[in-house]
């Protein structure tokens, strides 16, 4: 039986992914090791990467970080928090930074040098094909540590920063929303999808809102240390605050204004990303719907009603109104007015 297995970074998860011609028999092996899983892209099996797997497909021990990488790991933490980075920047720049040092767990990080920089960077984040986004945040990551902690300079003008991607948000026509609240039976689920559609938020601006942060009186919805450590304001109409005055008066949450089973906490940011995904299912809509899909559609749709850009942008809290420009490109009201020379043969 001939196999191979190679170690690969698959979506944000360390696996371990094995290469062999169709054998129903070696199938049915890896199906019973636990969390196998087959790759469309890869087009191969993968597992999780641990020390009984790498031991199976005969990889090497996987690695671990010294003391020392952990102390200075820790060291940047405080650096990044006293600092006041973003809860989401921190939890980023460390995860790649770990990544990075476990590479060379074997090498003082004193003596750890530019190649070493731009060897990771071809080695390891070129060869799994991760993006370069995460490219970017690996490199600003490391820059930043080796001048705060080491007090030395990367010089990371040698490693290829490839241009950022110019993507075109994805948008849900105001019918496709409607269909997936509609398909959101439960009435806390339902009012998360809503009030993120709603005002436009990102899942963890909903997920740390109080219920202090709404303003019913005046209409409005306080966003308070979203991205950028910006508070903002975004408009609640009548019909959604009398959905949260109801939702409130169900649950009576003590703390944040969505709570999962633990009293006092916020809603886990992995199950909400569940609730889209059943409520999705739920519909005919065929197309792989995020949660931020409702924030961009929100905004296509105030551009499309004729609201100003700036403020889109003011309730969207874009730093540069030049973010907030795309959904111009994705916006149909003027699209759908110009006459196709195809019609008119």
């Amino acid at each position: 039986m001939i196999w191979k297995a190679d170690l690969v970074k698959h979506r944000g998860e360390s696996r371990i992914m094995i290469y062999f011609d169709y054998n129903p028999d070696l199938i049915v092996r890896l199906r019973k090791l636990g969390d196998a899983r087959w790759s469309s892209s890869k087009r191969a099996w993968h597992v999780p990467d641990n020390e009984e797997n790498r031991q199976r497909f005969k990889l090497a021990p996987k690695r671990t970080i010294t003391t020392v990488h952990e102390n200075k790991m820790l060291e940047f933490r405080r650096w990044l928090e006293a600092k006041r980075y973003s809860k989401n920047t921190i939890k980023t720049y460390l995860e790649v930074l770990h990544t990075f040092l476990l590479y060379f767990c074997e090498k003082p990080i004193e003596e750890i040098t530019n190649n070493d920089l731009s060897n990771f960077n071809n080695d390891y984040i070129i060869k799994n094909n991760l993006s370069s986004s995460y490219q970017n945040q690996l490199v600003n990551s490391v820059k930043l540590f080796f001048r705060v902690v080491q007090q030395t300079q990367m010089n990371v003008d040698l490693i290829y920063r490839p241009r950022r991607e110019k993507k075109l948000p994805n948008v849900l026509s105001k019918e496709e929303v409607r269909l997936i609240l509609e398909a959101t039976k439960n009435m806390k689920h339902r009012t998360m999808l809503s009030l993120i559609y709603a005002c436009g938020l990102r899942s963890g601006e909903l997920l740390n809102l109080l219920p202090a942060h709404i303003d019913s009186n005046r209409g409005v919805l306080i966003i308070k240390q979203a991205k950028g450590n910006k508070d903002r304001i975004a408009p609640l109409g009548k019909s959604l605050i009398d959905m949260l005055r109801f939702y409130f008066k169900t649950f009576k949450p003590k703390k944040y204004l969505f709570e999962g089973m633990q009293e006092g906490m916020p809603y886990d940011a992995r199950s909400l990303q569940l609730v889209i995904k059943q409520s999705l299912a739920r519909t005919t809509i065929n197309k792989p719907v995020t949660l931020h899909w409702l924030r961009h559609s929100y905004a296509t749709h105030l551009l499309e009603n004729g609201t100003d850009l700036r403020y889109i942008q003011e309730i969207l809290g874009h730093r540069s109104s030049r973010t907030t420009e795309i959904y111009t490109h994705v916006s149909t009201n003027s699209i759908q007015k110009i006459v196709s020379p195809y019609d008119q043969l």
